[in-house]
């Protein structure tokens, strides 16, 4: 039998719910049998799986059986060294990534277009970021990768930076080959952190991008939730390196995961393992065929255009979509017609509505072809949609105070129009994607608060900006 068919702690799990168990141990549902009757009928099939650390069913921060033969099979799946089970999603991965290579003041290159967590972790461990700004695409545009230059340039300005932290592939699902980039950082002994979240299947290799770990990263963390048929929260973080202190990496993964992790989210990891393990080429085929007849719908229908990278030096994901206006409409109207038809999307920005694609074939192509097209009928096509496809260009961070000084400053609100200058007290962060547009600790510009306004006026949603509602910051009394 090929090992990647196997299954060990879902098959754990499996024949402990065969034995009939009863149940003197937590959770307290007790199997299902104490349980709301409102939810029931949904949660039944599921609470027969979800136990907790029993003989036989290992345990995640000490795995000696199951859990470790599921590690040890992923680990030889993506072609390294170790991976980690995360339960608390990708969040509690760029957690442990950060802290298993940085102290208190020491400097961390960052990309600027990266998740809120990378900011946050930051933060906690009081670490000094240079933030390094992305390239701009002008097809979809959206922020994209952090050039090859760029990179240098930086490193030459701070040798001893303690990591290099990239996000790859963006949200969008457009990704660049890391290999000369990791090359670089490691001649001079920096480790390479990668937030690889929307790449768990690049594995599979051609057609899709090249993943991080083969390109030689340190620490990877992918969502396996994102694209794979795993539960929500359920991630993996992969260690392959000679640089970072193994150690270190699973003590914070106890310090930044439950001391309670879910059984059914670590045995869907097991299986969405399995899953990519034993997809045939020809399924992968299969699956590209149907995604170039999706694009070729889309494409059929006047009041929209996929849009596609056109830099060289970029691929594409397969699975990620970008539907982008020619009318009118803004990415957040085009996606509330869609919502109307039962289609709902994984994001939307002014411009754009972004899908992602199962990695599977579709079972209902037919329908879902007919609603989309219904959703949009009636829309025309209209030149004014060249006026709304303005650069979305993210400012460049002036970063002058430590997060360490800033942690014990008074606060005060003042109005958007009259924070230019100021320092941020709070980040804004477009959800979706999650990519802070301002940090605590950034000094407002002009540009800044323009980029503000237009997202608010184009329809975006915040996390953070408790007063923004009311065109208002909050900044640091210095």
């Amino acid at each position: 039998m090929n090992r990647q068919q196997q299954t060990p702690l879902y098959t754990a799990l499996k024949h402990h719910s065969l034995l009939n168990p009863i149940s003197f141990h937590v959770p307290g549902h007790k199997y299902g049998t104490v349980f709301t009757d409102m939810g029931k009928e949904d949660y039944k099939h599921l609470l027969h799986i979800d136990v907790t650390e029993l003989n036989g069913l290992d345990d995640l921060h000490q795995p000696e059986s199951v859990i470790a033969e599921a590690q040890m099979l992923a680990a030889e799946f993506f072609g390294v060294q170790k991976t980690f089970f995360l339960v608390n999603g990708s969040t509690s991965g760029n957690l442990t990534m950060i802290f298993a290579v940085c102290e208190e003041n020491k400097k961390i290159i960052v990309q600027r277009n990266c998740h809120k967590s990378i900011i946050n972790g930051l933060q906690l461990v009081g670490a000094e970021p240079v933030f390094i700004s992305p390239e701009f695409d002008r097809d979809v545009c959206v922020a994209s990768y952090v050039s090859y230059n760029t990179i240098k340039e930086t490193i030459e300005r701070h040798p001893n930076a303690a990591a290099l932290i990239l996000t790859n592939p963006n949200y969008y699902g457009m990704a660049i080959d890391l290999t000369e980039i990791v090359k670089l950082a490691h001649s001079y002994r920096i480790p390479v952190l990668v937030d690889e979240a929307h790449g768990a299947h690049f594995a599979l290799g051609t057609p899709f991008p090249k993943t991080a770990v083969a390109c030689g990263a340190d620490l990877v963390v992918q969502s396996a939730h994102k694209t794979l048929p795993a539960m929500t929260m359920g991630s993996y973080l992969h260690f392959n390196s000679q640089l970072v202190d193994e150690e270190k990496v699973k003590y914070f993964l106890q310090v930044f995961q439950s001391s309670s992790p879910s059984y059914p989210i670590m045995a869907s990891l097991d299986l969405a393992r399995n899953y990519l393990a034993n997809l045939s080429q020809e399924d992968i085929n299969q699956i590209s065929k149907e995604i170039e007849r999706f694009k070729g719908l889309l494409k059929e229908i006047e009041c929209i255009a996929v849009a596609e990278s056109a830099d060289p030096v970029v691929t594409t994901d397969l699975l990620k979509i970008t539907v982008q206006t020619r009318s009118s409409l803004s990415g957040y109207q085009l996606q509330s017609l869609l919502e109307k038809e039962g289609i709902f999307t994984e994001l939307a920005d002014p411009f754009n509505v972004l899908f992602v694609y199962p990695l599977a074939l579709l079972e209902n192509f037919g329908e879902v072809s007919k609603k989309i097209k219904h959703a949009l009928r009636g829309i025309k096509y209209d030149s004014s949609y060249i006026h709304l496809l303005r650069p979305y260009t993210l400012p460049r961070v002036s970063q002058s105070y430590s997060y360490k000084k800033l942690k014990n400053l008074p606060t005060r609100v003042v109005s958007l129009e009259n924070a230019e200058g100021l320092v941020a007290a709070e980040m804004l962060i477009p959800y979706p994607p999650g990519i802070p547009v301002l940090f605590i600790g950034e000094i407002i510009t002009k540009e800044h608060i323009e980029l503000i306004h237009y997202l608010k006026n184009s329809g975006s949603r915040f996390q953070g900006g408790k007063f923004l509602s009311s065109n208002q910051l909050k900044v640091f009394k210095m």
